[in-house]
């Protein structure tokens, strides 16, 4: 499923082709930064520049016999070179040259996986300003709780979006580091000097001090920020799963023309969408702790961390890129019953508003204890009796005499719990107007 789906941009930053091509883009920063120095002829880095290239058939074939990626490369490129080659990859170790084009790697696949995200969070803040005051349930422990607005749900996921970009855009920052400092990072071949110039053509920060390699702890955060985005985007599904129940039946991902629910019962449409995001959000929180775990390296460097890299840096970042348009998908098409909602909210008939019901006849003269003593109580009967909470509480003569009719008609009104929508939208920048990081986050879009 992820290799039909795998976009050609995402599968291309990953590709074994750009792999090596990405690999000469360093070479060639660093022979042309030894040409400004003077270490090498600026003629060799011309040629160097020219003609430096190796397909990667050429590659595999030499590093089947020599068994070293690096070392194959070099050898495939310097076939291109004649004596020339004696300047290519001057100076510097395999790391030197990894390290550093995986950093580029990583810039453009994050750059793909913000895009992704962004699209989530163009269409939830749709979604919040076209259904600002549909009234729902709120729940709590999986229970009715209070009645709460649409508007607050997509808001809040609007929101949890926007972190999970700005991390990942800090973290994806932490990784767009090179190093061309040699075997030990100690300089001991080339010099600060080169390293800066190669380093500043490739548009990358240099990781100082060094080792052999950049340090993991870099990369760990990386994969975390994504883990943390694959959750977000989790949440959001599982949300929607959960009032696609049949007993809910609040919400539903699209279900296409001609597309089939189950093999056995002809009448099933499943959320299969949304349980794919969650499952997926499983491996990108397990490639989490690979990231963590290659951290702690033998002194100046080991290559523990190399093979578990080369599954979890692309696997991760296209999981992520793969669950943002999956989900994209679904809210776009996602189908909304508002009289169902309408209908949920009055199926604890009235139960829902016993806190304000607590509340006003607190404030009209009992203490709380006492409000609260009566309210449950009121609340056990209707509940007992299969009556509304509102009648039940017209008919105690304490509350009636306390409060009145009308008080108690108007508590049992759900639209007083949605009078702030607009106002918490325009403060997470959903809906235009000042609002508290407004500024932020409409510069993010």
């Amino acid at each position: 499923m992820i290799e039909r789906y795998t976009l050609a941009e995402m599968k291309e930053v990953w590709s074994e082709e750009t792999k090596l091509r990405t690999w000469l883009d360093v070479e060639l920063a660093v022979a042309d930064a030894l040409a400004r120095e003077g270490r090498i002829p600026r003629a060799a880095a011309a040629t160097i520049r020219k003609r430096a290239r190796a397909s990667a058939s050429r590659v595999r074939a030499i590093e089947d016999v020599i068994k070293h990626d690096m070392l194959a490369f070099v050898e495939a490129v310097g076939e291109n070179l004649g004596a020339t080659s004696r300047y290519f990859h001057m100076g510097v170790t395999s790391s030197d040259i990894l390290d550093t084009a995986l950093a580029l790697v990583l810039r453009r696949a994050s750059r793909l996986v913000v895009r992704e995200l962004a699209a989530v969070r163009h269409s939830v803040g749709r979604l919040a300003r076209k259904h600002r005051r549909t009234l729902v349930v709120g729940r709590t422990h999986g229970v009715h709780a209070e009645p709460t607005t649409l508007g607050l749900k997509f808001a809040v996921w609007y929101n949890l979006l926007g972190r999970a970009i700005e991390r990942l855009e800090l973290a994806a920052a932490e990784v767009e580091v090179g190093k061309i400092s040699g075997a030990v990072g100690n300089y001991s071949h080339l010099s600060p000097r080169i390293e800066d110039l190669a380093l500043r053509s490739l548009g990358l920060k240099a990781e100082r001090p060094a080792t052999q390699v950049v340090q993991r702890d870099r990369h760990a955060a990386y994969v975390a920020a994504l883990a943390v985005a694959a959750s977000v985007l989790e949440q959001i599904a599982l949300e929607v799963r959960h009032l696609q129940r049949t007993e809910v039946a609040e919400m539903e991902e699209p279900f296409e023309r001609g597309q089939k629910g189950s093999s056995a019962m002809p009448h099933k449409r499943n959320p299969i969408t949304l349980e794919r995001v969650c499952g997926l959000a499983r491996l990108a929180r397990t490639n989490a702790l690979a990231a963590v775990e290659n951290v702690a390296l033998w002194h100046e460097r080991d290559i523990s961390h190399s093979s578990v890299e080369r599954v979890i840096l692309p696997d991760t970042t296209i999981l992520v890129h793969y669950m943002a348009r999956n989900l994209k998908r679904v809210l776009d098409g996602l189908v909304i019953d508002a009289a169902k909602m309408a209908r949920n909210l009055d199926l604890t008939a009235g139960r829902i508003y016993s806190q304000r019901l607590m509340l006003a006849l607190a404030e009209a003269g009992w203490g709380r204890r006492r409000a609260y003593e009566k309210v449950q109580r009121l609340a056990e009967a209707a509940r007992r009796t299969q009556r509304h909470l509102r009648d039940v509480a017209l008919e105690d003569r304490a509350v009636e005499k306390l409060l009145g009719v009308r008080t108690i008609t108007d508590i049992f009104d759900p639209s007083y719990y949605g009078r702030y929508t607009d106002q918490i939208l325009r403060q997470a920048g959903i809906l235009p107007g000042a609002g508290v990081g407004s500024k932020n986050r409409r510069k993010r879009r």
